[in-house]
């Protein structure tokens, strides 16, 4: 029999065995609804989740961190990891899938000519700007928007500005990261062409790379995309697109085909492999050149279920259009979010940015109404909160249920910001503010 609150509990324990409770910021049960979220599950399929209690859940939040675009335990994707799993997925020889996922992302995007593969979307961005940093000889990287906690990244937030400031976490503390890699990152906003250009005029000659996603929420403004890929030519730099969290969302391949601007490299991982472990980084062959003298090698780099589960979701992905539904979907909960918050007189504004991203927020009392609206939906069966990342498993039907789940807690909220009692309904701490984006 499976013990009342053990998902609680196993939460607690790990909070004494791991620094911060998780390996990943974003899955801490204290961005959701501190002592109510359910830290971890038993099993996931399609946008299905269940705890340790057995309590079932919709998942109506980023689904796996945007990592399952297909939605949890894909049947395609998960037959061909067992297929691969049966026949070994570790050799002391090399996977021939590594070579078929490198020409199928070759194929998917015709400016690229080689590819490097790695598990993770953090180390396949240190990659490629090890990558650019051999192939140029300099050593300064130019950031836009969020991409990882490597040192090479981290590294802008030495300076006494803060750069990171506006990028993610306010205040992120570079601790651990050697004070000498200061001055080797530098920052500018999206869509501030200015911004960009005090870069190029202070580091050109000293400039590797501008390591940026295309675009994350909105479109970039006419010009600045094309702007950036003129200046980093003559400036000698490597212009890395990071489409870890956009890439096969916005459309098939990467967001950057949309705009039909080449960068000399692009940064894959999360629904690359749709919840099993793969990242890859292609580029042109001139800008891929300094790999062959850096040192860059890992043992799990090559194990087979990765680029076995990648070849998987990119063929589905590309049968389904999941792009297209993932937009669908994302649009029906915008509208509903949008609906239903004037029905019920919240102060509730939706994003007007890409609907597989979809987002709101609360405009007032914000972190508290988020920590209500989570710990009532979670009574509901839902996992939410204001931002979800639609995946092909999340059909009309479950988009009605969670309308009316929708429907009854905005419902609730109203009458608890009528009566004054908002912290009494939540029952316990508010939570924590996530990251403050760029882009």
């Amino acid at each position: 029999m499976v013990m009342e609150n053990q998902t609680q509990a196993l939460y607690k324990k790990a909070k004494t065995l791991f620094p911060g409770g998780t390996q990943l910021l974003s899955k801490r049960p204290e961005l959701f609804a501190p002592g109510k979220w359910p830290a971890y599950f038993a099993k996931a399929a399609g946008c299905e989740v269940w705890d340790l209690d057995g309590r079932h859940y919709y998942d109506m939040t980023t689904n796996g961190i945007g990592s399952c675009l297909l939605g949890y335990a894909d049947p395609d994707v998960s037959e061909a990891v067992m297929e691969r799993v049966k026949s070994g997925c570790m050799s002391t020889l090399n996977p021939p899938e590594e070579v078929a996922l490198a020409e199928r992302l070759i194929s998917i995007h015709p400016w690229a000519e080689q590819a490097r593969i790695a598990r993770g979307g953090g180390e396949i961005g240190a990659v490629a700007v090890r990558i650019a940093r051999a192939t140029t000889d300099k050593p300064v990287v130019a950031i836009c928007g969020y991409h990882g906690w490597a040192d090479w990244y981290l590294a802008v937030n030495l300076g006494e500005s803060d750069a990171l400031r506006g990028h993610l976490l306010p205040g992120l503390d570079p601790l651990g990261v050697p004070t000498s890699l200061r001055d080797t990152a530098v920052a500018f906003h999206f869509n501030n062409q200015e911004d960009f250009d005090r870069i190029i005029a202070a580091q050109g000659d000293r400039l590797a790379a501008v390591v940026m996603e295309p675009c994350r929420h909105h479109d970039p403004q006419p010009g600045f995309l094309e702007h950036i890929r003129q200046e980093t030519r003559r400036a000698g730099a490597m212009l890395i697109f990071d489409e870890i969290t956009i890439g096969w969302r916005l459309g098939f391949g990467g967001a950057h085909l949309r705009y039909g601007v080449a960068p000399d490299m692009a940064i894959f991982a999360k629904a690359l492999g749709n919840g099993h472990p793969i990242a890859a980084v292609i580029g042109t062959k001139a800008a891929m050149d300094g790999a062959h003298s850096s040192f860059i090698s890992s043992t799990y780099w090559t194990e087979s279920v990765g680029p076995a589960a990648a070849l998987a979701a990119i063929g589905k992905m590309e049968r389904t259009k999941v792009w297209e539904h993932a937009a669908e979907a994302g649009n029906r909960v915008k509208e509903d979010w949008r609906g239903l918050g004037e029905k019920h007189g919240l102060p509730v504004r939706v994003d007007d940015g890409y609907p597989c991203l979809a987002q709101f927020a609360f405009t007032e009392n914000a972190l508290a109404l988020k920590t209500l609206y989570t710990v009532l939906m979670l009574e509901h069966g839902f996992l939410a909160n204001t931002t979800i990342y639609p995946t092909l498993a999340h059909t009309p039907d479950i988009l009605s249920k969670h309308r009316q789940a929708m429907d009854e807690v905005f419902g609730e909220i109203a009458g608890h910001i009528q009566a004054g009692d908002i912290q009494e309904a939540i029952g316990g701490e508010v939570c924590h503010s996530g990251f403050t984006r760029l882009n």
